[in-house]
């Protein structure tokens, strides 16, 4: 089978494809003919060093795919061939709160991913993708759509009446958007393009703030709402960008932190998450569970992801280019097999 890795180097030039023997199900495992992947800011990290310890050798890249089952091995209950899956981030992550093990599980990070022809999951590891979406779609629910839905519904708890604030127009926010409409919530949108932004009001975005040309947008979020500030920010920026979003937030409001576009490291104003009760929650993706729940929310209103651009199985390398420009609306996608 033909499978993308990362061979010797960190960058972009580490993507190599190349040729493995096609893997056969073990007990308790699914192989699944992959026919989809999507791409998240992670991988790039990943290819370049920058995530964690570092990509081991040879390690095949990224977390998000979904395919149909060809084979099952012995003592497969939860599912059968031909079913339409798509893999879950951490393989162990089913359900309950997170652990150091079950984040020794991500794909393409900790563990072996999913840009390659075939992968054999566990069938605990796989879930049913809704009928309505197609494989390149379900492709990008795995890592942006459940970080989306834990930080809104999980822990942001998200009701009608509520106001969100999204920073930028990437698949974790636009999942978000598209999310806080559901739950009856208005959202304030953030991004340094005005072409993104009236964008975003087709997909429900209902006031927009372009940072660059307002960089005090914190200011401009209060002003927005009275002076009160937005019950849920959806935090992607960072080091960067959190204090700013400690200031636009409400008085017992909650930051919900899934990403650090802006930096990982910097001086954060404590003071305000104390004297405002602020309650701020690191995300890191989700459960079996969580995958589970915002399938069967979005087939109820057959909601349907963005997507921005899909490459070819042979534009691996242009395809993680083109994420790196941020010049992406929504998730970009490869679609795998010649």
């Amino acid at each position: 089978m033909k499978v993308y890795e990362l061979k010797n180097a960190q960058g972009l030039e580490a993507l190599t494809r190349t040729e493995r023997e096609t893997p056969q199900p073990g007990y308790g495992q699914v192989l699944v003919k992959m026919r989809a992947a999507s791409l998240n800011y992670r991988d790039i990290l990943v290819a370049e060093g920058n995530y964690g310890p570092g990509a081991s050798d040879g390690l095949v890249p990224l977390s998000d795919g979904a395919g149909e089952v060809v084979a099952v091995g012995e003592g497969v209950t939860r599912a059968r061939v031909g079913d339409r899956v798509a893999g879950i981030f951490m393989q162990t992550y089913l359900d309950g709160g997170m652990t150091r093990e079950k984040s020794r599980s991500a794909l393409g990070g900790a563990i072996p991913g999913v840009l390659a022809e075939y992968v054999a999951f566990s069938e605990d590891g796989v879930v049913q993708i809704p009928d309505y979406l197609s494989y390149e779609e379900a492709a990008t629910l795995p890592c942006a759509a459940v970080t989306a839905w834990q930080a809104l519904v999980y822990v942001g708890g998200v009701k009608p009446g509520d106001t969100i604030l999204l920073q930028g127009t990437g698949g974790v926010s636009l999942f978000a958007l598209q999310f806080a409409k559901l739950s009856g919530a208005r959202v304030i949108i953030t991004s340094s393009s005005d072409e993104k932004l009236e964008r975003a009001k087709t997909f429900g975005a209902d006031l927009t703030i372009n940072y660059r040309t307002e960089p005090d947008w914190d200011k401009r979020v209060l002003e927005l709402t009275h002076g009160y500030g937005v019950d849920n920010i959806v935090e992607v920026g960072g080091a960067g960008t959190l204090n700013r979003s400690l200031n636009a937030v409400r008085y017992g409001g909650v930051v919900t932190l899934v990403g650090v576009l802006s930096g990982a490291a910097g001086e954060i104003k404590t003071g305000l998450m104390l004297g405002k009760n602020i309650r701020v929650q690191g995300i890191y993706v989700g459960s079996r569970l969580m995958f589970e729940s915002m399938n069967a929310a979005m087939a109820q209103s057959a909601v349907h992801p963005v997507i921005d651009k899909i490459f070819e199985f042979r534009e691996v390398r242009e395809a993680y280019e083109y994420l790196k420009t941020a010049r992406h609306f929504g998730k970009v996608v490869i679609r795998i097999g010649d």
